[in-house]
C-alpha cells in the first residue's frame, strides 16, 4: 500500500519520500495499491455507472461499435475476440478508448497506429462521464512518471516530454455472471505492454505472479487503485522495476474492471538507462520502439488484427517480440530452462 500524496507537494524532499515508496514497490513485487491520489470517488462511480449502462444493451447494439470497424482501435470489443499468450479465451467483454486526438493531428494524418478519435457510444453521459475519468486518472499518471522518475535518480521531469500524445488506452471491462464457474485458478496470464498500468476493480477475481513465482490475489481496496509496472518499464530501469503477470480468476461473481495502460509517445525509443547499466547489471534488454511494442503485442492478440496480418493488409514491425516476454512468468520460465539438464 503506497500513499502517494506527497507527490503532490510543494517541497522535493517530501516528493522524494513518496517516490522512494513507489520505488521500493515497484523493485520488490511490481505490483501495489495506491492511495492518497486526488481523483474523485464521483468519477469512479460515473464510470461504474456507464460501463453497467452499457454492457447490459443487446449485442447487436453494442457491435455498432465494434472495435473491428475502427481504424483507430477503438471500441467494443466482443467476448472472444481477445486470446492472449496461453491461447485460451477470457469469457469477458470490453469497450476500449484513448486519448481522444482528433483527426487532423498530425500524428492520425500519417496514420501512427493506436492513435485517432475515440469511439463514442449514444449512451446519455457516457462520453462526459468516461471522459472525465480518463483525464483525471490520465493526470495521475503522468504524476507516477515524475515518481518513477526519482526513484529511478533521474530528473523528475525526464519523462514528461515522453508523455505528450501516448497511446494510453482506457478498458471497461466486463466478466459477466456465470453459474457455471468453478472458482479457480485463471487464465489469460500476461504482463501488459505499456510502461504501468492504473487499475479500479469492483470485485475480487485478479491473480498476480509474485517474485517467487506463485500466483496471489490482489482483491480491490477501497478507494485505492491497483498499479502494475509493464513491459516497456522494466526495460528503461534494466529489470531493477519488473513488469508483473496477471491473470484473472474463474469466479461466478459478475466483475466489472478498468485499466489506464499508461503508455509513452508511439516513437519513443526504449533500452535500459545508461545510469542502470554497471557491470553488476549489464544491460539485459532489446531496444524497442514503445508503439511499435504495443501495436506488435496488440495484434497479436486480437482476432481481426491477426485476421488482416494473414491478409496482409498490415505487418508486424521487424523488431517483434513475442507475446510474454517480460515479467514474472517470463522470468520463472527462464529459470526454468537454466535448471533443464542439456
Amino acid at each position: 500500500m503506497v500513499d502517494v500524496s506527497g507527490l503532490y507537494a510543494a517541497e522535493l524532499g517530501v516528493r522524494q519520500a513518496a517516490s522512494a515508496l513507489l520505488g521500493d514497490a515497484a523493485n520488490n513485487s511490481g505490483f501495489f495499491y495506491v492511495t492518497g491520489h486526488r481523483v474523485p470517488a464521483a468519477l469512479m462511480e460515473g464510470l461504474v455507472g456507464q460501463a453497467r449502462t452499457f454492457f447490459a444493451l443487446p449485442m447487436d447494439e453494442k457491435m455498432r461499435w465494434y472495435i473491428g470497424k475502427s481504424e483507430h482501435h477503438k471500441g467494443y470489443v466482443p467476448e472472444g475476440e481477445e486470446v492472449l499468450y496461453s491461447g485460451t479465451r477470457d469469457r469477458k467483454e470490453a469497450f476500449d478508448l484513448g486519448l481522444d486526438l482528433p483527426a487532423d493531428d498530425p500524428e492520425v494524418q500519417c496514420g501512427t497506429p493506436m492513435l485517432g478519435p475515440n469511439v463514442w457510444p449514444d449512451v446519455p453521459g457516457f462520453r462526459e462521464d468516461v471522459g472525465g475519468y480518463y483525464n483525471a486518472v490520465f493526470g495521475l499518471g503522468k504524476l507516477l512518471f515524475r515518481g518513477f522518475a526519482l526513484a529511478l535518480g533521474l530528473e523528475e521531469t525526464y519523462f514528461d516530454g515522453l508523455v505528450t500524445k501516448p497511446p494510453s488506452q482506457l478498458r471497461l471491462i466486463h466478466y459477466p455472471y456465470n453459474p457455471d464457474a468453478v472458482d479457480a485458478q485463471g487464465i489469460g496470464a500476461h504482463t501488459d505492454y505499456e510502461c504501468f498500468t492504473i487499475l479500479l476493480a469492483t470485485a475480487p477475481g485478479l491473480e498476480v505472479m509474485n517474485g517467487a513465482g506463485e500466483w496471489i490475489d490482489a482483491p480491490p481496496a477501497d478507494g485505492a487503485f491497483i498499479v502494475n509496472v509493464g513491459d516497456l518499464m522494466e526495460i528503461w530501469s534494466n529489470g531493477r522495476f519488473v513488469a508483473t503477470s496477471h491473470r484473472v480468476r474463474k469466479v461466478k461473481e459478475e466483475r466489472y474492471s478498468f485499466p489506464l495502460f499508461c503508455a509513452c509517445d508511439y516513437h519513443t525509443v526504449v533500452e535500459p538507462l545508461a545510469a542502470l547499466v554497471t557491470t553488476d547489471r549489464p544491460g539485459a534488454y532489446p531496444r524497442v520502439v514503445a508503439g511499435e511494442h504495443l501495436f506488435a503485442q496488440t495484434a497479436q492478440s486480437f482476432t481481426y488484427l491477426k485476421a488482416r496480418l494473414e491478409a496482409g493488409e498490415i505487418s508486424l514491425p521487424k523488431a517483434a517480440l513475442p507475446l510474454s516476454s517480460f515479467g514474472q512468468e517470463a522470468r520463472q520460465l527462464h529459470r526454468s530452462a537454466l535448471q533443464e539438464p542439456a
